[in-house]
């Protein structure tokens, strides 16, 4: 809850400067007549609706379990930074129609040293406050505070490419750079808007985010106890910043309850201590079978049939598959 807490706090703050910051950059397109800064200040309001929507969804994503969402309201964040995406994708094809358009019926410019001084002041804000929600949003898990931290940094690199043609233009006094400037610039928003849709979606269906099972993977390699003959099943679920995790874990069938679930405390321990307490488990235990003999390396095993011929390292290949693991799968 304290993780949630901080995120909301940061997205008003997130919330709070898109709408100074927008006011900024419209007085900046109103002396300036540029559509280049028309470019940012549309973005500006993408952030001030992206802004907002992200603190709902923050705020509905620290909502406890209950009886209609079981496994939490996290996914909410998905949903927050997909539509975060569309908005900038939206925003880009704008921009791209009233730069082309100013290509056709030009407009004279006015005072661009001021406006590129007002843009540079909301271009410094914006990369401070993208760094804090970034670096936030990875301590937390959170990918709409993640989402809003891109954007915002996304902003900054618009607005500094923007800056730079227009000194071009005020010294060259070429008006069409302008427009080119704003056109680009328009494709690379739009680039980071895809980025951000893709893996909202992704995270709406579930997929496999392959460098978190790659990392659990290794840690499990590197912590592995005598009972834990065979790991298999192996998923991991986002919902905002909770995980949820399953597996098989087979474990010496002579092993009573008691002593079968301590080697579940000591994995749930491991991985908690790795990725944070707010991950959920559904950890099932087998026994183990006499074709787990020739994999399993425990020494001091009083019943063992088989000597070792071969421990199996975990992959995220075959941690993954719905069998236990023996020698007589090729695959292993």
């Amino acid at each position: 809850m304290e993780a949630s807490k901080k995120n909301i706090q940061i997205q008003k703050w997130v919330a709070i400067l898109s709408v100074g910051l927008l006011v900024i950059k419209i007085v900046a397109y109103y002396l300036t007549h540029s559509v280049a800064i028309l470019t940012d200040a549309l973005e500006g309001i993408v952030n001030i609706v992206a802004g907002f929507v992200g603190l709902y969804s923050l705020y509905i994503a620290a909502k406890p379990q209950d009886e209609d969402h079981p496994y939490g309201h996290g996914k909410v964040e998905f949903v927050s930074a997909a539509l975060e995406g569309s908005l900038i994708l939206v925003a880009g094809l704008f921009i791209i129609y009233n730069a082309v358009n100013n290509l056709i019926y030009p407009e004279q410019l006015h005072q661009l040293d001021i406006g590129m001084g007002l843009i540079c002041i909301t271009a410094v804000l914006n990369f401070l406050m993208g760094i804090l929600c970034i670096r936030v949003g990875r301590q937390n898990n959170s990918i709409a505070l993640k989402a809003s931290g891109k954007h915002l940094q996304s902003d900054t690199y618009t607005t500094l490419g923007i800056t730079g043609g227009l000194i071009v233009v005020y010294f060259t006094k070429i008006l069409w750079i302008d427009s080119v400037v704003a056109i680009v610039f328009a494709l690379l928003i739009m680039r980071t808007g895809y980025k951000i849709l893709r893996s909202s979606l992704a995270g709406i269906m579930d997929e496999t985010d392959r460098d978190l099972l790659v990392k659990l993977v290794g840690l499990l390699n590197s912590n592995r106890n005598w009972n834990w003959i065979d790991l298999h099943n192996l998923r991991i679920i986002k919902y905002g910043n909770q995980l949820h995790m399953d597996c098989h874990l087979t474990v010496p069938w002579y092993l009573n309850v008691n002593e079968a679930h301590l080697e579940i405390d000591k994995l749930t321990g491991l991985v908690r201590n790795r990725f944070g307490s707010s991950v959920e488990f559904f950890i099932h235990t087998d026994g183990c079978l006499e074709a787990s003999c020739p994999i399993c390396d425990k020494s001091d095993c009083p019943v063992r049939q088989h000597a070792l011929v071969r421990k199996i390292e975990w992959t995220v290949e075959n941690i993954s598959e719905n069998k236990k693991h023996s020698l007589n799968n090729p695959a292993h």
